[in-house]
């Protein structure tokens, strides 16, 4: 009996230690599901600011004067799409 009692102890040991572990790795787990969350935020923060940075920079060629055609082509579509964005707005304004 005493050997049995031994071989209980030991499993009951290696489960408290399997229970430990686990709780640690769920613990890490939400760090870095957290972070992964953090970080992408940032990402979508660093992109609005591309962009917007893209956006001053062509602005910047075209009141320079310094602008090629594919340039000139984008601006143009931006400012199309501009345009029709504050079409929409003015329609559902004076509806």
């Amino acid at each position: 009996m005493n050997e049995l009692e031994q071989h209980i102890k030991r499993i009951n040991s290696k489960l408290q230690q399997l229970l430990k572990n686990y709780q640690l790795l769920q613990k890490d787990n939400q760090r870095q599901s957290d972070l992964i969350k953090e970080l992408q935020e940032a990402k979508a923060n660093d992109r609005g600011q591309i962009t917007a940075l893209q956006e001053k920079i062509t602005i910047l060629k075209a009141a320079a004067g310094k602008m090629n055609d594919a340039d000139k082509k984008h601006l143009k579509k931006n400012i199309s799409s501009y345009i029709r964005e504050i079409d929409k707005c003015i329609g559902i304004l004076s509806e």
